[in-house]
């Protein structure tokens, strides 16, 4: 599901100035390569702002399942409040391909979810920017990913933690009466399930794609209980991908997903998976245990008759005696800089209304955008575990991640094809982990060389 970079361009934009609607600062947007003076979304009063604006607006989403009902719902619900300002919806069953071909265009539609092959320094080529980043940060969750040069160019679909949707009462009947907290431990509970139960202890949903590339998600604050470890410490490491003693960091994550798979513990066929009768298997009981985000929980809770079985637990890694879990940003919605003026305007007004007055964080199961809103029922197992979210990178630093990253091809966080390798080398016994990180590292290693990135002391 995520592929390579777009296309390397920048383009600067500025916050100044206020409007004549009374909306506070405003930012400049581009329409057909014409400057636009935008509100910035802070600014925004629902209901009294913009009433005079006639538009048609369109919104690309993922979201095939629910785009013509609960989606659909939103649309005529935000109408009520603006008549003048029509929303529809387009769904896409292959959303980042079909982004990266349309974005370049420009005629794609008025918001999007900004796709993951497109670099912060990318972003202002394409999106328009929302607000000053230090104003949003107070107001909203995971910012952080889709700012640049202080300027916000995305705003998270709310938030997930990171952790394993797993069946209890499937791993109840398999005897586990404590929840693992280590990856031996649950690699251990995973094998109890195989012995105990007809049930498949981990499903990897590797056919889809996308569900292997959000085991890169854990590599951060789950595995490590640094919130700078993805867009700073890591790009300075030495080895990063390297086993630790204490079994965390990116190792440790990694080290689950192959033992996992070497030792039988997954589905007989993971070339034959489907994604969306996963969620329906693991209602039955047919599967244990699922790795994705926590925005999942209520998807496979919806998809059968026994929502009441489905939990969701810490990803079992275990940090000087602490648990943690990463609470990341969804897909972040941006706005097309090269919609006409009131378009662009007309989006921003149908945005804030999502983050803020839409029951979208709720119908999904999501931690909320807004930092004022309290954590959804999904999280209720992780008493205990502290919820971090990625601190942004150095100033000057804003892109050095998606350099290194970049040119080493390592691929974290940016396509799937490092964690099928994974799943592929212990499927057929070509390599072992220490292999496979091993020559990650090298590669790493010699991104950081050729880049000139310091190297910080272990």
């Amino acid at each position: 599901m995520k592929t390579k970079k777009v296309v390397a361009l920048t383009m600067a934009a500025v916050l100044a100035g206020s409007l004549a609607a009374g909306c506070g600062g405003s930012g400049k947007g581009e329409a057909g390569g014409t400057a636009v003076e935008l509100p910035t979304i802070d600014a925004i009063k629902l209901g009294e702002d913009y009433q005079d604006i006639t538009a048609s607006i369109k919104i690309l989403t993922n979201r095939t399942d629910v785009v013509d009902t609960v989606y659909k719902g939103y649309a005529e619900e935000f109408m009520k409040l603006y008549p003048n300002i029509t929303v529809e919806y387009e769904g896409l069953t292959d959303y980042e391909q079909s982004l990266n071909l349309r974005l370049p265009t420009g005629d794609w539609g008025d918001i999007c979810y900004i796709p993951t092959s497109v670099s912060k320094s990318e972003m202002s080529e394409y999106f328009s920017p929302l607000g000053d980043y230090k104003t949003l940060d107070g107001i909203y969750n995971f910012l952080a990913d889709k700012n640049y040069n202080g300027l916000q160019y995305g705003i998270p679909n709310g938030g997930t933690a990171g952790g394993v949707i797993y069946n209890k009462r499937i791993w109840k009947e398999a005897g586990i009466t404590e929840l693992p907290s280590t990856p031996d431990q649950f690699l251990d509970c995973l094998q109890q399930i195989k012995d105990n139960t007809d049930a498949v202890p981990l499903y990897t949903n590797f056919s889809a794609g996308w569900p292997m590339g959000a085991w890169d998600q854990y590599i951060g604050i789950s595995a490590t209980g640094d919130p700078d470890f993805m867009n700073n410490t890591i790009v300075h490491t030495k080895d990063p991908f390297a086993r630790r003693d204490d079994m965390t960091g990116p190792y440790a994550v990694y080290y689950v997903l192959y033992e996992a798979v070497s030792r039988g513990l997954v589905e007989d066929d993971p070339a034959s998976t489907d994604w969306e009768s996963s969620k329906g298997l693991i209602n039955k009981g047919e599967i244990a245990s699922m790795v994705l985000g926590s925005w999942a929980v209520d998807q496979c809770k919806a998809s059968g008759s026994t929502p009441e079985d489905i939990g969701y637990m810490p990803f079992p890694i275990t940090v000087g005696g602490k648990r943690y879990a990463s609470g990341d940003g969804n897909y972040a919605y941006a706005i097309n800089n090269k919609a006409t003026g009131d378009n662009q305007i007309a989006a921003m007004v149908y945005l804030k209304w999502l983050l803020e007055e839409s029951p979208i964080f709720k119908d999904e199961g999501t931690i909320p955008a807004l930092k004022s809103e309290p954590l959804p029922d999904s999280l209720s197992e992780f008493d205990g575990v502290e919820i971090l979210s990625n601190n942004p990178s150095p100033e000057g630093e804003e892109t050095l991640f998606d350099e290194v990253n970049n040119e080493s091809e390592v691929g974290v966080n940016n396509n799937d094809y490092p964690d099928c390798e994974i799943l592929e080398a212990a499927l057929y016994k070509t390599k072992d982990l220490d292999t496979i990180m091993g020559e990650w590292n090298a590669k790493w290693s010699a991104a950081q060389e050729n880049l000139g990135v310091s190297i910080l002391e272990n």
